[in-house]
C-alpha cells in the first residue's frame, strides 16, 4: 500500500466533490476577481504538508527557477506578500553596498497618486519623499511628459505600478531613468505577463514585484515575488529577506560558500560563524514551501488563465460598445498604448458625469462584485495626512478617478454568458 498516493487520490476526489465548478448569473455571486483552483493545486498543497518541511524548500527553488524564467529574469526571490515584495524592493536599494547610489532617507522617489498604497508606503517607510505624478484616464499610465518636471537634485529613484495589467509607456520611463542614473521598480503585482514593445513588463527595470494573493492573476494563496537579473541586487534583496545576513545559504544547509569559518567583518571576533552575520538592518519575509507547492501548479495554468482574461476583456468591451452606442459620450472606457499588450486584471470605466455609487449599489444587488481603482488618489487618504510628500501639477485625472472609476471582474471562470449577464446589468445601471 502507496499511503501517499492513497492520500493525494483522496484529497483529489475530495476537492472535486465538494468544490463547485460552475457559477449562475443571478443566483451566485460573481465576483471582481478570485483564485481558480483545481485538483491539482490541492494535491500539491497535500503534498507538500506531508513532507512536513513547511519553510521554503525543494517547491520554493523550483517555483523561483520556473517563474524567473516565465518573467524573463535571471533571479527570482519569493515572499510572503506582493506589499512584501514591494517593501523588500525598495528596501534593497538602501543597502550601503550600493554605494554612492544608495537611497537614504530624505533622497525623492517618482510615483504616481493613482494606485494600491503598498507601492508608494516603502517610500515613506525609509524616510523617503514621493513625488506623485497624475495619469492618464485613456489608460491610467503615467504621464511620461511630467518626468522631468518632477526631477530633482534629490531624486534616485522611479517606482510606478502597472494599472489592471495595462502596461505604462515604461520604455519612455526607463529612457528617463537611464538619462538622470535613477533607479526604476516596476510593481507588476496586477499585470503578470503584460509586455511593451514585446518585452514583458519587469525586464525594463532593475527590480519588479508580483503578488500571488487569491485576486490576482495566478495564487499561492499569499505569496509574492522580487525579480531582478543584477547579481548583485539579487545578493542584497535576499540578505534584507532573510534577516539582514550576510550568509547565502538556502534553509537547510551549511557551509554554501566553502569559507564558513574563515570570514574577516571588522568588530566581529575572527572567523566568526557566517551564517550568524548580518549586513543588512532586514526581515523574515520568506513564503513557505506550502504556498510554494501551489504556486508550482498554478504556473502551469498561468498562460491560459491571461489567455483567458484577455478575452474576456474583448467580449466584454464588445458587448458594451454595441449595447452603449447611445450612451458613448458618458463614459471613458481603458485603452491600451499602441506598443502595449495588457494582461487584464480587470474591466474599468470612467464615468463622465454620471454618480458611481448607485451603479455599484445596484450591480451588487445584482450579485455582480466591484472595485474601485484601489485608493484612488493617495494624497487625499488618512494616512498620508501630514506626511512629507510633493506633488506636480493638479492630479485632476487621479481626483476624476478617485470620484467616477471602478471595474468588474475577468475572472477566468466567467465565460460569455457571465459577461452577457454583467454588461446586461452595467448598461441598465448606466442608463438610468
Amino acid at each position: 500500500m502507496n499511503i501517499k498516493s492513497d492520500i493525494l487520490q483522496l484529497s483529489k476526489k475530495f476537492f472535486e466533490e465538494t468544490h463547485k465548478k460552475s457559477y449562475v448569473p443571478g443566483q451566485d455571486y460573481l465576483p471582481a476577481s478570485g483564485k481558480v483552483l483545481d485538483a491539482e493545486d490541492v494535491m500539491a498543497l497535500v503534498e507538500s504538508g506531508l513532507d512536513a518541511w513547511l519553510t521554503a524548500g525543494v517547491f520554493a527553488k523550483k517555483f523561483e527557477k520556473d517563474f524567473a524564467q516565465f518573467m524573463g529574469q535571471k533571479f527570482c526571490l519569493l515572499v510572503n506578500s506582493g506589499s512584501s515584495a514591494n517593501l523588500l524592493a525598495f528596501a534593497t536599494l538602501t543597502s550601503p553596498q550600493l554605494k554612492e547610489r544608495q537611497i537614504k532617507p530624505g533622497d525623492e522617489v517618482i510615483t504616481v497618486a493613482a494606485g494600491f498604497p503598498t507601492t508608494v508606503n516603502p517610500i515613506f517607510q525609509h524616510g523617503c519623499i514621493p513625488v506623485f505624478l497624475d495619469v492618464s484616464l485613456d489608460d491610467f499610465g503615467v504621464l511620461t511628459d511630467q518626468l522631468e518636471n518632477a526631477l530633482s537634485k534629490k531624486t534616485k529613484a522611479v517606482f510606478i505600478a502597472h494599472a489592471l495589467g495595462n502596461p505604462y509607456d515604461v520604455a519612455a520611463v526607463k529612457a528617463f531613468c537611464d538619462k538622470h542614473n535613477l533607479w526604476l521598480i516596476e510593481d507588476c503585482c496586477d499585470a503578470v505577463g503584460a509586455q511593451y514593445d514585446n518585452k514583458k513588463v519587469g525586464q525594463y527595470s532593475h527590480l519588479c514585484t508580483v503578488s500571488f494573493y487569491p485576486a490576482h492573476h495566478m495564487t499561492m494563496g499569499e505569496g509574492g515575488a522580487v525579480l531582478t537579473s543584477d547579481p548583485q541586487l539579487k545578493k542584497i534583496a535576499e540578505s534584507f529577506r532573510d534577516w539582514g545576513r550576510d550568509c547565502w545559504c538556502p534553509p537547510g544547509k551549511d557551509n554554501t560558500c566553502k569559507k564558513r569559518w574563515d570570514w574577516d567583518f571588522d568588530g566581529l571576533p575572527e572567523g566568526y560563524d557566517h551564517k550568524y552575520i548580518y549586513t543588512h538592518i532586514g526581515y523574515n519575509l520568506k513564503a513557505t514551501d506550502m504556498q510554494a507547492a501551489v504556486g508550482c501548479t498554478q504556473l502551469k495554468k498561468l498562460p491560459g488563465f491571461i489567455e483567458k482574461r484577455n478575452k474576456n476583456y474583448k467580449i466584454l468591451r464588445a458587448q458594451l460598445e454595441s449595447k452603449l452606442k447611445n450612451h458613448k459620450e458618458e463614459i471613458i472606457f481603458c485603452d491600451a498604448l499602441p506598443k502595449a499588450s495588457p494582461s487584464w486584471f480587470g474591466f474599468p470605466i470612467t464615468l463622465k458625469e454620471k454618480n458611481r455609487t448607485p451603479i455599484l449599489k445596484y450591480l451588487e444587488s445584482q450579485k455582480i462584485g466591484s472595485r474601485l481603482l484601489f485608493g484612488g488618489n493617495l494624497i487625499r487618504q488618512p494616512l498620508y495626512k501630514g506626511q512629507n510628500f510633493r506633488v506636480i501639477g493638479d492630479l485632476k485625472n487621479t481626483d476624476k478617478i478617485m470620484n467616477s472609476t471602478f471595474w468588474v471582474g475577468l475572472w477566468p471562470a466567467f465565460d460569455e454568458s457571465h459577461l452577457n449577464y454583467i454588461s446586461d446589468h452595467l448598461v441598465k445601471a448606466i442608463q438610468g
